[in-house]
Protein backbone atom coordinates (compact mmCIF):
# COMPACT_ATOMS: atom_id res chain seq x y z
CA UNK A 1 0.00 0.00 0.00
CA UNK A 2 1.77 3.14 -0.80
CA UNK A 3 1.98 5.80 2.06
CA UNK A 4 -1.07 7.97 2.40
CA UNK A 5 0.36 10.85 1.26
CA UNK A 6 0.87 9.72 -1.82
CA UNK A 7 -2.78 8.38 -2.36
CA UNK A 8 -4.02 11.79 -0.95
CA UNK A 9 -1.55 13.91 -4.04
CA UNK A 10 -2.66 10.84 -6.40
CA UNK A 11 -6.20 11.67 -5.62
CA UNK A 12 -6.22 15.35 -5.80
CA UNK A 13 -3.71 15.25 -9.01
CA UNK A 14 -6.27 12.87 -10.57
CA UNK A 15 -9.51 15.29 -9.76
CA UNK A 16 -7.70 17.81 -11.56
CA UNK A 17 -7.23 15.76 -14.62
CA UNK A 18 -10.70 14.66 -14.49
CA UNK A 19 -11.61 17.90 -14.68
CA UNK A 20 -9.83 18.24 -18.06
CA UNK A 21 -12.25 18.29 -20.74
CA UNK A 22 -11.90 15.19 -23.14
CA UNK A 23 -13.71 12.37 -24.47
CA UNK A 24 -14.55 10.74 -21.33
CA UNK A 25 -16.30 13.44 -19.67
CA UNK A 26 -17.81 15.05 -22.96
CA UNK A 27 -19.25 11.76 -23.62
CA UNK A 28 -20.84 11.38 -20.17
CA UNK A 29 -21.99 15.01 -20.16
CA UNK A 30 -23.56 15.01 -23.24
CA UNK A 31 -25.65 11.87 -23.22
CA UNK A 32 -26.74 13.30 -19.08
CA UNK A 33 -28.21 16.21 -21.13
CA UNK A 34 -30.06 14.37 -23.17
CA UNK A 35 -31.55 11.09 -21.60
CA UNK A 36 -30.75 11.90 -17.93
CA UNK A 37 -28.65 11.45 -14.86
CA UNK A 38 -29.40 7.79 -14.83
CA UNK A 39 -28.01 7.60 -18.84
CA UNK A 40 -24.53 9.51 -17.82
CA UNK A 41 -23.56 7.70 -14.87
CA UNK A 42 -24.51 4.41 -16.40
CA UNK A 43 -21.40 5.76 -19.29
CA UNK A 44 -19.73 6.76 -15.96
CA UNK A 45 -19.79 2.85 -14.26
CA UNK A 46 -18.38 1.98 -17.76
CA UNK A 47 -15.44 4.21 -17.95
CA UNK A 48 -15.22 3.02 -14.06
CA UNK A 49 -14.65 -0.57 -15.41
CA UNK A 50 -12.39 0.20 -17.93
CA UNK A 51 -9.99 1.49 -15.56
CA UNK A 52 -9.51 -1.97 -14.06
CA UNK A 53 -8.06 -3.07 -17.48
CA UNK A 54 -5.78 -0.33 -17.44
CA UNK A 55 -4.86 -0.43 -13.79
CA UNK A 56 -3.93 -4.27 -13.76
CA UNK A 57 -1.97 -4.08 -17.40
CA UNK A 58 0.17 -1.19 -15.80
CA UNK A 59 0.77 -3.68 -12.80
CA UNK A 60 1.42 -6.77 -14.74
CA UNK A 61 3.68 -4.80 -17.30
CA UNK A 62 1.28 -4.63 -20.54
CA UNK A 63 1.55 -0.56 -21.00
CA UNK A 64 5.13 -1.07 -20.94
CA UNK A 65 5.43 -3.68 -24.03
CA UNK A 66 2.41 -1.50 -25.73
CA UNK A 67 5.03 1.63 -25.51
CA UNK A 68 7.79 -0.62 -26.62
CA UNK A 69 5.68 -1.81 -30.02
CA UNK A 70 5.06 0.69 -32.25
CA UNK A 71 2.45 -1.34 -34.16
CA UNK A 72 0.30 -2.60 -31.19
CA UNK A 73 -0.34 0.97 -30.29
CA UNK A 74 -0.76 2.48 -33.54
CA UNK A 75 -3.72 -0.56 -33.82
CA UNK A 76 -5.25 0.41 -30.58
CA UNK A 77 -4.99 3.88 -31.14
CA UNK A 78 -6.64 3.31 -34.82
CA UNK A 79 -9.47 0.98 -33.04
CA UNK A 80 -10.31 3.59 -30.73
CA UNK A 81 -10.38 6.04 -33.62
CA UNK A 82 -13.00 3.87 -35.42
CA UNK A 83 -14.99 3.03 -32.67
CA UNK A 84 -15.51 6.95 -32.01
CA UNK A 85 -16.71 7.24 -35.75
CA UNK A 86 -19.24 4.38 -35.28
CA UNK A 87 -20.49 6.05 -32.48
CA UNK A 88 -20.72 9.61 -34.11
CA UNK A 89 -21.92 8.03 -37.01
CA UNK A 90 -24.89 6.93 -34.56
CA UNK A 91 -25.54 9.92 -32.85
CA UNK A 92 -26.00 11.28 -36.06
CA UNK A 93 -28.71 9.11 -37.16
CA UNK A 94 -30.34 9.76 -34.05
CA UNK A 95 -30.33 13.16 -34.85
CA UNK A 96 -31.84 12.59 -38.07
CA UNK A 97 -34.61 10.50 -36.32
CA UNK A 98 -35.15 12.78 -33.43
CA UNK A 99 -36.01 15.81 -36.21
CA UNK A 100 -38.70 13.68 -37.46
CA UNK A 101 -40.10 13.33 -34.74
CA UNK A 102 -43.37 15.42 -32.80
CA UNK A 103 -41.53 18.13 -30.29
CA UNK A 104 -43.46 16.93 -27.77
CA UNK A 105 -42.29 13.17 -28.81
CA UNK A 106 -39.52 11.76 -26.95
CA UNK A 107 -36.60 10.52 -29.39
CA UNK A 108 -35.53 7.25 -28.55
CA UNK A 109 -32.90 6.46 -25.85
CA UNK A 110 -30.03 4.00 -25.92
CA UNK A 111 -30.49 1.37 -22.52
CA UNK A 112 -28.26 2.10 -19.79
CA UNK A 113 -26.50 -1.59 -20.44
CA UNK A 114 -25.51 -0.48 -23.80
CA UNK A 115 -24.22 3.05 -22.49
CA UNK A 116 -22.36 1.30 -20.20
CA UNK A 117 -20.89 -1.00 -22.32
CA UNK A 118 -19.88 2.14 -24.78
CA UNK A 119 -17.68 3.47 -21.15
CA UNK A 120 -16.28 0.48 -21.39
CA UNK A 121 -15.18 0.31 -24.75
CA UNK A 122 -14.22 4.08 -24.81
CA UNK A 123 -12.40 3.75 -22.22
CA UNK A 124 -10.05 0.49 -23.12
CA UNK A 125 -9.74 1.70 -26.61
CA UNK A 126 -8.02 4.33 -26.11
CA UNK A 127 -4.06 3.52 -25.43
CA UNK A 128 -3.40 7.01 -24.30
CA UNK A 129 -5.21 5.81 -20.54
CA UNK A 130 -2.91 3.10 -20.57
CA UNK A 131 0.31 5.29 -20.88
CA UNK A 132 -0.66 7.97 -18.77
CA UNK A 133 -1.31 5.24 -16.21
CA UNK A 134 2.84 4.09 -16.82
CA UNK A 135 3.95 7.65 -16.62
CA UNK A 136 2.22 9.06 -14.00
CA UNK A 137 1.69 6.05 -11.49
CA UNK A 138 5.06 5.16 -11.03
CA UNK A 139 5.75 8.76 -9.64
CA UNK A 140 3.66 7.94 -6.19
CA UNK A 141 4.79 4.49 -5.37
CA UNK A 142 6.98 4.18 -2.47
CA UNK A 143 9.66 1.02 -3.98
CA UNK A 144 11.30 0.53 -0.77
CA UNK A 145 8.10 -0.89 0.40
CA UNK A 146 7.88 -3.80 -1.92
CA UNK A 147 4.42 -5.10 -3.21
CA UNK A 148 4.31 -3.12 -6.54
CA UNK A 149 1.31 -4.83 -7.89
CA UNK A 150 -0.70 -4.31 -5.02
CA UNK A 151 0.51 -0.33 -4.51
CA UNK A 152 -0.57 -0.08 -8.62
CA UNK A 153 -3.59 -1.71 -7.93
CA UNK A 154 -4.27 0.80 -5.04
CA UNK A 155 -3.72 3.54 -7.22
CA UNK A 156 -5.71 2.62 -9.62
CA UNK A 157 -8.78 2.40 -7.33
CA UNK A 158 -8.15 5.97 -5.72
CA UNK A 159 -8.15 6.64 -9.79
CA UNK A 160 -11.60 5.14 -9.85
CA UNK A 161 -13.20 6.77 -7.04
CA UNK A 162 -11.85 9.97 -8.11
CA UNK A 163 -13.48 9.82 -11.76
CA UNK A 164 -16.73 8.58 -10.73
CA UNK A 165 -17.12 11.90 -8.23
CA UNK A 166 -16.07 14.09 -10.65
CA UNK A 167 -17.49 12.05 -13.59
CA UNK A 168 -20.35 11.50 -11.58
CA UNK A 169 -20.98 15.02 -10.57
CA UNK A 170 -20.98 15.94 -14.18
CA UNK A 171 -23.32 13.29 -15.27
CA UNK A 172 -25.71 14.62 -11.85
CA UNK A 173 -25.38 18.38 -12.89
CA UNK A 174 -26.13 17.69 -16.69
CA UNK A 175 -28.81 15.26 -16.44
CA UNK A 176 -30.49 17.75 -13.97
CA UNK A 177 -30.16 20.84 -16.18
CA UNK A 178 -30.42 19.18 -19.05
CA UNK A 179 -34.35 18.79 -18.26
CA UNK A 180 -35.38 21.68 -21.27
CA UNK A 181 -32.96 19.53 -24.27
CA UNK A 182 -34.64 16.89 -24.06
CA UNK A 183 -37.34 17.91 -26.57
CA UNK A 184 -37.09 16.15 -30.18
CA UNK A 185 -35.76 19.51 -32.16
CA UNK A 186 -33.31 20.13 -29.12
CA UNK A 187 -31.88 16.33 -28.82
CA UNK A 188 -31.18 16.37 -32.34
CA UNK A 189 -29.05 19.56 -32.31
CA UNK A 190 -27.31 18.04 -29.25
CA UNK A 191 -27.31 14.31 -31.09
CA UNK A 192 -25.59 16.27 -33.86
CA UNK A 193 -23.09 18.11 -32.01
CA UNK A 194 -21.97 14.58 -29.97
CA UNK A 195 -21.38 13.31 -33.59
CA UNK A 196 -19.29 16.71 -34.40
CA UNK A 197 -17.35 16.49 -31.33
CA UNK A 198 -16.78 12.74 -31.46
CA UNK A 199 -15.77 13.12 -35.29
CA UNK A 200 -12.98 15.74 -34.22
CA UNK A 201 -11.97 13.67 -31.15
CA UNK A 202 -11.28 10.34 -33.31
CA UNK A 203 -8.80 13.11 -35.83
CA UNK A 204 -7.23 14.50 -32.73
CA UNK A 205 -6.73 10.33 -31.31
CA UNK A 206 -4.71 10.03 -34.94
CA UNK A 207 -2.82 13.00 -35.29
CA UNK A 208 -1.05 11.88 -32.13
Amino acid sequence: MPPLENLITFFGAVVVLALTPGPDNIFVLTQAALHGRGAGLSVVFGLCTGLIGHTLAVALGLAALLKAQPVAFTSVKIFGAVYLIYLAIQAWRAANHASKLETDEAAPRLSNSLLYRRGIIMNLSNPKVSLFFLAFMPQFVATEQGGLFFQVVALGVVFAIATILVFGGIALMAGTIGGWLRSAKSQAVMNRVTAVVLIALAALLLAD
